[in-house]
């Protein structure tokens, strides 16, 4: 059985980042999930966590998941809210157009929601 999941970020809170990098990180080195379709959805405020001047202790850690399939999903109308413009963030983030609108999809489509 194919482990889909999504972490969901939506405050600025680097803590809630490490816990969900540990929990990512976790579940990619246990049987269950090492071939796990996994992502980071951050919408809200959260989207500033993945801004490279804030970013500095993670992205290390976000391009080393990144290497490992994760997905980086960071909502556009977060972005243009508090504008962060794409060549701010972190490489290989990519962009939705609603980040709500992609929490409900990917749950439609059978993945897990894990609030850190």
């Amino acid at each position: 059985m194919l482990c889909k999941v999504v972490f969901h970020l939506d405050l600025n809170e680097a803590d809630r980042m490490n816990i969900a990098l540990n929990n990512l990180f976790n579940l990619l080195k246990d049987s269950f999930g090492k071939d796990a379709q996994a992502c980071v959805l951050a919408n809200a405020q959260a989207v500033r966590l993945f801004a490279k001047n804030a970013a500095l202790s993670t992205e290390s850690r976000i391009r080393e998941l990144q290497a490992k399939g994760v997905r980086f999903l960071l909502c556009n109308n977060s972005l243009t809210a508090l504008a962060l413009a794409r060549e701010e963030l972190v490489e290989g983030c990519e962009t939705v157009p609603a980040g709500v609108v992609e929490l409900i999809r990917l749950q439609q489509e059978g993945f897990a929601y894990i609030k850190p």
